[in-house]
């Protein structure tokens, strides 16, 4: 399975920190071209390539690392997504008041799957912080958590793998007019370091 993050920024470096951890290929691409990401790619080693939007799109599982309001321009002109697994990483957040969006009680990532049609939704990796989600997964003993949901339960599993993969502990919640709501910002899920022992 190839593995792509699209976008650079504070949460975008943290889930790459993770996958060069963890000594798990992944492309990651920006707006600003590959060139851009020379810094960041020689920091984190040889298992995180720099690449063109395009290209970083074409993989198996595309993580959304981008502000939820850029989501449409980062997915323009991709390719057929044909149930490949497209994982929201995005908060819908109304900037500066740095409030949640109002989206009329819709799941935010329902909103992201209309963007990606044929892909297999998977909402993960947004609700820590992003210094907390590039640190060391273990802690106090045990492994902290990273929530996911969505509509297709294999999809959902497949990532819950790559979270165990990463160090992580994975928490399924279920679809995202269930579990999703739960892990929007402003809900009840976001923010939390929780630790899972055993």
């Amino acid at each position: 399975m190839t593995y792509a993050i699209i976008g650079s920024g504070a949460i975008g470096s943290a889930v790459a920190r993770q996958f060069a951890r963890s000594n798990i290929d992944v492309l990651i691409a920006n707006s600003r071209g590959p060139e851009s990401l020379a810094g960041l790619v020689a920091e984190l080693g040889p298992h995180v390539t720099p690449a063109t939007v395009p290209d970083a799109m074409k993989a198996d599982v595309v993580i959304l690392a981008v502000p939820f309001t850029t989501v449409g321009d980062a997915v323009q002109g991709s390719a057929q997504w044909n149930g490949r697994i497209v994982v929201d990483a995005t908060n819908a957040i109304d900037f500066p008041a740095f409030t949640p969006k109002d989206l009329g009680g819709r799941p935010s990532t329902a909103i992201v799957a209309e963007m990606v049609p044929g892909a297999r939704v998977v909402k993960a990796f947004n609700t820590l912080p992003a210094a907390v989600l590039a640190s060391e997964p273990a802690q106090d003993g045990g492994r902290r958590v990273l929530f996911v949901s969505g509509n297709d339960a294999s999809a959902s599993a497949d990532i819950a793998r790559l979270i165990e993969r990463l160090g992580f502990a994975p928490i399924t919640l279920g679809e995202l007019n269930q579990g999703g709501l739960l892990q929007q910002f402003g809900a009840p899920l976001v923010a939390q370091n929780m630790t899972k022992h055993g």
